[in-house]
């Protein structure tokens, strides 16, 4: 149906719940993928090179469209569902731009592939190999224009209160990933570093099956979107509100710019750095957002419709309701987790990184730099939600004024880190700079939101914020008590890979038990839509 839809959207415990489930699956199996990267290529200059050059993508599609899709898109569907036609031939306009604008970037983005490497590469110290990067980055930049692709058609879904499909979509692209490093570690000979041939068999494998991973994930869509009703039609021309989307998508670029400063300052820091910097920072990065992703997303994606039917309705205090909410629902839920990774982490890298080609060194600085950014988890997470609500309020021009300052606290940092620590310690510092950048972020965001809004409920949410940090301190208290008794039991000899494993299931379950039995003692409300929804799963298993 193209219609306005008079069907009342579900609760966020049950829309966020529904999601939850297929947002785990997707980043566990984004995760395996990483680890199997790194068990066959090693945490050294080839996995280094193609980290570089697959983040290439993701950096040209924020810059043309991704900021403004994942921010104000929605919110302006939402708004069109309002038009006699429930907003289907301003849908058609918005995909036919976007299209359009995606295709043109993508085919430049491929011609200024050896520009975006020397602009992200730092080859001084012979840590990395910008002449493999660009290699790599010739087969994945394509990547741009199925990366927009879902973005748009996942909005769309989005509007129409359609999760489950966006949600799983990633999972089978993670999928056929994996079937590709399989490939990739069967197939005979070498990736060429002196020189780098383009014809190399592993290169040619790993290049175009990672971004036929991507296409696939749009694609998988397309069945979703036709049982909506909607059928895309080219729409050219621009309309009253396509102009006030581009006005917004201007301060969005001007956000994704500033970031991308900040990432260029971080890639060129931790590729001067010893090596396996790059490569090191993107798993642990990895393992940092894999708690937000499963929960913070998951809410975010359910809250974005509930957030703009607010702002469109001028209902302020149902904006502030469900602003309070989401904040809360992700303290009770991402404090205990921080706990979690600030006591094991380092266990957790020797654990899961410490295989194949990748040493139990380089595994254990992982896990070191994912220890010390861990209490930036949930800023971070308080950050997201609190952009959304600007966009919702169709502001974007006050999160690239966060943007500004949260990059100009994070590069003197950065250089700062890279100055005074030892090369192989340079991820570490980088990692806890971008924590830091998020408290100052989070913070700025809610202080801007109580000169807009009024009272925001905060006094609940600093109640729960300080609930769960004490619940999780002292589940890291016992964790280590727990982990003395541990090692005075099992012997030095077990090797350290074994006693990793065990440090990790011994202090994860501790914290856990800890923490989250403190929090139902304290009878924290927020805790109850999380336990209502794990024993629903539990039975169904």
């Amino acid at each position: 149906m193209d219609g306005p839809s008079q069907q009342k959207p579900p609760s966020l415990a049950k829309a966020s719940g529904s999601m939850a489930i297929a947002t785990l699956v997707s980043r566990i199996t984004g995760f395996l993928w990483k680890i199997q990267l790194a068990w066959v290529a090693g945490l050294t200059v080839v996995n280094d090179s193609f980290t570089v050059a697959n983040t290439l993508p993701n950096i040209v599609y924020e810059l043309l469209l991704g900021g403004v899709l994942a921010s104000v898109v929605v919110p302006l569907l939402v708004r069109a569902q309002d038009d006699p036609d429930g907003g289907r031939e301003y849908t058609n306009r918005l995909l036919t731009v976007g299209m359009t604008m995606l295709a043109a970037g993508t085919v430049v983005a491929v011609a200024l592939a050896p520009l975006f490497t020397r602009l992200y590469m730092d080859d001084s110290t012979g840590q990395a190999n910008s002449e493999l990067a660009t290699a790599f980055a010739y087969l994945l930049l394509p990547e741009i224009v199925f990366y927009g692709l879902f973005a748009l058609l996942s909005a769309v879904l989005q509007a129409k209160h359609v999760f489950g499909p966006t949600a799983w979509a990633p999972v089978i692209n993670n999928v056929v990933i994996m079937l590709t490093i399989g490939a990739y570690a069967v197939v005979p000979g070498e990736i060429s570093l002196n020189p780098v041939r383009m014809g190399d068999t592993k290169l040619l494998v790993l290049g175009i099956g990672v971004t036929l991973g991507i296409a696939v994930q749009a694609l998988v869509l397309l069945p979703a979107l036709r049982r909506t009703g909607f059928r895309f039609r080219w729409t050219w021309g621009l309309d009253s509100r396509l102009r006030e989307f581009g006005g917004l998508a201007l301060w969005i670029l001007g956000y994704v710019g500033i970031s991308q400063i900040g990432m260029v300052i971080t890639t060129r820091v931790l590729t001067a750095g010893a090596s396996g910097g790059a490569s090191i920072y993107s798993n642990a990065w990895l393992l940092f957002q894999l708690p937000y992703g499963v929960i913070g997303v998951s809410l975010l994606t359910a809250i974005m419709p509930r957030l703009s039917r607010a702002a469109a309705d001028g209902d302020t205090g149902k904006l502030i309701d469900d602003l309070s909410l989401g904040s809360r629902l992700s303290t009770v839920m991402l404090v205990p987790i921080s706990a979690i990774l600030t006591i094991a982490g380092s266990a957790t890298g020797v654990a899961l990184f410490s295989h194949g080609n990748a040493g139990v060194a380089d595994a254990e600085r992982l896990g070191t730099a994912l220890a010390f950014s861990a209490f930036g988890i949930l800023p971070y997470a308080l950050v997201m939600l609190q952009l959304r609500v600007f966009y919702a309020m169709k502001d974007a021009r006050t999160p690239t004024l966060i943007m500004v300052v949260m990059t100009a606290v994070k590069i003197p940092l950065m250089y700062l880190a890279a100055a005074r620590l030892n090369p192989e310690d340079v991820v570490i510092g980088v990692m806890l700079v971008n924590a830091l950048s998020f408290v100052v972020g989070a913070v700025l965001g809610q202080m801007w939101l109580w000169v807009r809004l009024g009272r925001l409920q905060s006094m609940r949410v600093v109640k729960v914020i300080f609930q769960t940090v004490v619940a999780g301190a002292l589940g890291v208290a016992a964790a280590v008590g727990a982990t003395y008794l541990l090692h005075a039991v099992v012997s030095d000899g077990v090797g350290p890979k074994i006693t990793a494993w065990l440090d990790l299931i011994t202090q994860g379950l501790v914290t856990t038990v800890v923490a989250f039995g403190l929090l139902a003692v304290f009878r924290v409300p927020e805790l109850q839509p999380a336990v209502a929804r794990i024993t629903r799963l539990v039975r169904r298993g």
